[in-house]
């Protein structure tokens, strides 16, 4: 089903430099933001503000992790100008605004797919971005180190840390959908009853309108979009399951319990010069019925997140 699907996790741990830091509650939007100017900066020879008209957005790493084009030919999607990015940046969970000069901050990259391959120019950025500096003030940081992560197993591996100042090992160490499916089936089981906690706000569409109860069935249609198209443009194959079957399927479980609620956030975007709602679902929602097929979907989807707003790292959630 999604054996041939990977994706590779990193902890990214930064220290406060001597002025310390000022962020908002959520940083997800402000170490997305920061992170891509930086890494277009280093990255950009021709400074097209809009990668769609670059001759050369087909081979650039800014255009294909930032701006992710639909390559020519492509027969999924056709009618879009840009596909998911091949990353995912989960910030800190916790609310915290100040740091002090030497506090550590730390948060996590996903890379999907061929995305993975690019993590030393993730690296750089983040260093790039740590003397440009971040937050309000523009204040600077160091990067201190990375660490690759599997969270199935707890087992981390350092790949970069600033007194070597470079790449420690050449492996990725990627989790594959292999390993997703036995881990899925080892800790699960077949179980009648899922209970899942939407850690961050969670925009899920339904035709065409973003919804404020999580259906089932709602769920496993964002997650078989997104994966569908994580599979396609960032590993080159399809993704092999039957959806029309499974959303029948998905179709018959039903809502137990809802603790969700809708938290609306606000974010301001430098691109389009305005602010933007980007509100979504949080909370505990409880769901009964035949689960077996959508465990390894829902397992794979707590690494790559669902629904909109992904690299901002909203979508996050845990399968209880």
């Amino acid at each position: 089903m999604i054996s041939n699907f990977k994706v590779a996790l990193y902890d990214i741990n930064l220290t406060a430099g001597s002025e310390g830091l000022l962020l908002p509650p959520y940083k997800g939007s402000t170490l997305r933001g920061s992170f891509g100017a930086a890494f277009q900066q280093i990255i950009c020879s021709q400074k097209e503000r809009v990668c769609l008209k670059c001759m050369l957005k087909h081979t650039c790493p800014y255009s294909y992790i930032f701006e992710t084009p639909v390559p020519p030919g492509a027969e999924v999607l056709k009618k879009y100008q840009s596909i998911p990015r091949p990353f995912v940046i989960e910030p800190p969970e916790d609310t915290r605004t100040h740091y002090k000069p030497g506090d550590a901050l730390s948060f996590r990259l996903v890379l999907i797919g061929k995305g993975i391959t690019y993590l030393p120019y993730f690296v750089v950025a983040f260093q790039r971005l740590g003397e440009l500096g971040i937050g309000k003030g523009r204040k600077p940081f160091q990067l201190k180190n990375v660490n690759a992560v599997n969270p199935m197993t707890s087992e981390q591996w350092p790949v970069f840390n600033s007194i070597e100042g470079k790449l420690l090992e050449n492996q990725s160490y990627t989790i594959n959908g292999s390993q997703i499916v036995e881990y899925a089936r080892k800790q699960y089981g077949q179980p009648s009853q899922i209970e899942i906690e939407f850690l961050t706000m969670t925009r899920l569409k339904y035709e065409h309108n973003f919804i404020k109860h999580a259906e089932f069935h709602i769920i496993i249609r964002n997650l078989l979009r997104r994966l569908s198209s994580l599979a396609y443009f960032h590993h080159g194959h399809e993704l092999d399951v039957d959806i029309k079957q499974l959303l029948v399927k998905a179709e018959q479980v039903h809502i137990v319990e809802d603790n969700t609620r809708w938290v609306d956030w606000e974010r301001f975007s430098s691109r389009q010069d305005r602010k933007i709602n980007l509100g979504g679902i949080k909370g505990k929602i409880t769901y009964e019925g035949e689960m077996s097929d959508f465990i390894p979907l829902l397992v794979l989807g707590e690494l790559t997140h669902v629904g909109k707003g992904t690299v901002f790292g909203m979508g996050k959630y845990k399968l209880h």
